[in-house]
């Protein structure tokens, strides 16, 4: 949401973004304050300093989420100009109270954005029982945000089915994707002075993988590719990132010679490791979560890194088929999966090249910020101009 509200201010408007500091990939001012305004890169932004919690399945991720809920609904709003739009972007859904709040208060226009499927994404992902309190409580929260909101929007392509699955209703949704900012991707730089090249194999195609190593990330068909590719001379894979899973595939793999793993790196760093690479894989869990689509900064990465992806993933497809840039591979099905990964190493380098280029190419034309903030702007004059047309006619 910052990188959006950013190109909003930048193309004219007014926009502050309100936000918990209970974030691990964020930096925040270290005060006893529980409001802290400041300017990120011409955007204001106010820290609501909300309680840390240590694991994102826990209760104490629930206490800091009503902690932010408590703080916005205490705050003081009389120095704030009057807002026009209210958008009110997941997780936490708990917030969309405080939004129908100011709806009410301001008679603004109220945006509800999903980012992630909640509570299906507990149920499917976590393993939440349906009948567990908070996902009841949560189920009963997403009902009120797609009934009141003036918008729904959505990151993922296909939200629009499970809209109407919970309502029982058809309701129009914007996709509005994750995306980047294009001068964070300045690759001119990347293959040069790089610091994987001494860690590389030579004369070997290279298949990598960069991210969580963890239950939803479904890794389990990807080692026992690597292991029955084994003693396939010229592919090699390399894995980067930590997770709950990763000692155990390393110990699986302990007896493997074609497979290296790296401890998990910094954004930057990870930049260079998916340049270096000649292929790149991802895999998403089986489950209806992936039925209404993705939109991961995975994909955008790798995207951007030029090379072609081979991704396991049974949903509703996006991205990948429409760059064509790579494959979808059953999850189901690991022998799928080997074949895919041999088609690449055998393409020849020109070809996965062009395949590559693809990619970065369709991501730069359809998912720079400064574009999707456009559209997303576009949506909104659109919901504007309907309002007024209808106020003038009562």
């Amino acid at each position: 949401m910052f990188y959006l509200t950013k190109e909003f201010i930048s193309l004219g408007h007014k926009a502050r973004l309100f936000t918990s500091d209970s974030n691990h990939l964020a930096e925040f001012p270290i005060t006893t304050a529980a409001y802290n305004d400041e300017i990120i890169e011409g955007v204001p932004v106010c820290w609501v300093k909300t309680k840390k919690y240590k694991k994102t399945a826990s209760v104490a991720r629930f206490i800091s989420w009503l902690d932010f809920e408590r703080k916005l609904f205490c705050m003081k709003t009389r120095h704030l100009e009057r807002p026009d739009v209210i958008i009110i972007s997941s997780l936490s859904l708990l917030t969309i109270l405080y939004g129908l709040y100011l709806k009410r208060k301001y008679s603004s226009i109220l945006v509800f954005e999903v980012r992630d499927v909640w509570p299906l994404t507990m149920t499917e992902e976590a393993g939440f029982s349906k009948r567990h309190p908070l996902v009841f409580l949560l189920g009963l929260l997403e009902k009120v945000a797609y009934r009141n909101s003036d918008l729904i929007v959505g990151t993922m392509p296909n939200l629009r089915l499970h809209v109407q699955r919970i309502l029982g209703v058809d309701r129009d949704v914007f996709c509005s994707p994750l995306g980047f900012d294009a001068k964070s991707y300045q690759t001119t730089n990347l293959l040069e002075d790089n610091p994987f090249d001494n860690l590389f194999p030579q004369d070997k195609v290279v298949v990598g993988y960069a991210g969580s190593m963890g239950i939803t990330n479904a890794l389990d068909s990807f080692v026992s590719s690597i292991k029955a590719l084994n003693g396939v001379e010229n592919i090699h894979f390399m894995l980067v990132g930590s997770g709950d899973l990763r000692k155990g595939y390393e110990k699986e793999l302990a007896d493997c010679t074609n497979v290296t793993f790296l401890p998990r790196l910094k954004q930057e760093k990870v930049k260079y490791f998916l340049v270096k690479c000649d292929v790149l894989y991802l895999s998403t869990k089986d489950s209806e979560v992936w039925e209404y689509g993705q939109s991961m900064n995975k994909v955008v990465e790798y995207m951007l890194a030029a090379k072609p992806i081979v991704a396991s993933y049974t949903g509703y497809p996006s991205m990948i088929n429409e760059a064509s840039c790579g494959s979808f591979v059953s999850t189901r099905r690991e022998q799928e999966l080997i074949e895919a990964l041999l088609s690449f190493v055998e393409l020849g380098k020109s070809e996965r090249e062009r395949l590559g280029a693809n990619g970065r190419d369709w991501v730069f034309t359809h998912r720079q910020y400064s574009i999707l903030a456009k559209d997303y702007l576009d949506k909104l004059a659109e919901l504007t101009d309907l309002r007024r047309k209808t106020n003038s006619a009562n």
